[in-house]
């Protein structure tokens, strides 16, 4: 009997042939097929865990909790997370290149709001999530 196993790959591979992959009785060759054809494109997984490592610095989430409700300067982005307004200006750059902020230029100085709303919501489901409560997993049988 063969096991199935999942292996990271950080470049693109060709999709294998649903038919020679996982032999395990479990499995239904049409299903394994279909979800095969409805997995992400390989461009789209690259963007989007762009988009996670982006999102994975707590500096970087502080500061989009800060604009959530709404623009705002950059110095007043630095008080409220507690940061020199240089590195807040870094840090927005990098958000800023994969349009996760937005600009809006009003003489010299530049507020901030967020460039998509999916982002926030993105941001909520994943604050509700660790703040569950850990469910007790069930015993082995």
């Amino acid at each position: 009997m063969s096991e199935c196993s999942y292996i990271q790959v950080s470049r693109p591979v060709a999709l294998p042939d649903p038919s020679a992959s996982c032999e395990a009785p479990h499995l239904d060759a049409a299903r394994t097929a279909a979800r095969l054809r409805a997995l992400l494109p390989a461009a789209t997984v690259e963007v989007l865990a762009e988009t996670f490592r982006v999102l994975g610095d707590p500096t970087r989430v502080r500061i989009l909790d800060a604009i959530a409700d709404g623009e705002l300067c950059v110095c007043d982005i630095a008080s409220l997370v507690g940061m020199s307004e240089s590195a807040v200006s870094h840090q927005l750059r990098l958000l800023r290149t994969m349009r996760l902020v937005r600009p809006r230029r009003a003489g010299r100085q530049v507020f901030y709001s967020v460039d998509d709303h999916h982002i926030l919501e993105l941001l909520r489901l994943a604050g509700t999530h660790v703040q569950e409560k850990p469910q007790m997993p069930e015993p082995a049988r």
